[in-house]
């Protein structure tokens, strides 16, 4: 394949050609390319827009100049309660954005399914636009904002500060303006929960795409963070 590799995703080859980005064409890809252009249409920057396929059949996106925190140093430095607001901020223009629309169905939304900090580019110290759109589907607000709250929240073993996160959650759900939250932290539970046993059912069928996922023991990992999570429940609802 030709371009410029960039880091970043377990699953599909990332490459930027000139101020564009071109990577493996996701299996809805119709689905994605609607959805990237009614929000384009839209005018709304908080995705790459569209712009069809290349010679090789990857799909073509236009580069977004920024800065996507890869390590867990750069996450933690944009680990604040403002950020967070701002992630939940964008999150909610997205909802408002395809909600009532043919793409939503009969759902409340599209929502985007994999939202964290690495799928995330910053300027600034500040989210402005989301990556990698491949499980958008119609869907639950709540569903993207829990995802968020868990990703953005640095939620788990290595998490030092309970408390802080637990602020964190707070303020993603404060960002979006989530009225109903006494779901969200079983919400969250799900999300991991599904995680795993996704992970571990791609592993065991042998699909090449999960190989990385193996090899980086990403099943005990989700798991620990589920049983922290589940752990420090009480705290993560007082604190919401």
């Amino acid at each position: 394949m030709t371009g410029e590799p960039l880091p970043g995703g377990f699953v599909s080859g990332v490459y930027r050609v000139a101020e564009t980005v071109r990577r493996t064409a996701p299996e809805r890809a119709g689905f994605v390319h609607a959805l990237l252009q009614l929000l384009a249409d839209r005018g709304w920057v908080g995705a790459p827009r569209p712009l069809g396929a290349d010679e090789h059949g990857r799909q073509v996106l236009t580069y977004v100049p920024g800065h996507v925190p890869l390590t867990p140093a750069e996450r933690a430095a944009l680990a604040t309660p403002e950020t967070a607001a701002a992630v939940g901020a964008l999150v909610r223009e997205l909802h408002d954005l395809t909600a009532g629309s043919p793409l939503a169905g009969r759902h409340e939304v599209v929502c985007h399914n994999d939202l964290s900090p690495k799928n995330t580019v910053y300027r600034d110290g500040r989210p402005v636009t989301f990556l990698d759109w491949d499980l958008a589907a119609p869907g639950d607000r709540i569903a993207d904002v829990a995802h968020c709250c868990w990703q953005f929240s640095e939620l788990g073993p290595g998490q030092a500060h309970p408390a802080a996160a637990a602020r964190l959650v707070r303020a993603v759900a404060d960002g979006y303006g989530l009225a109903d939250r006494g779901r969200l932290v079983d919400r969250i539970l799900q999300w991991q929960s599904d995680c795993w046993h996704g992970i571990a059912a791609g592993i065991a069928a042998g699909d090449p795409r999960f190989d990385r996922l193996r090899d980086a023991d990403a099943v005990t990992h989700v798991r620990a963070v589920q049983e922290w999570t589940a752990a420090h429940r009480a705290a993560l609802e007082a604190a919401l």
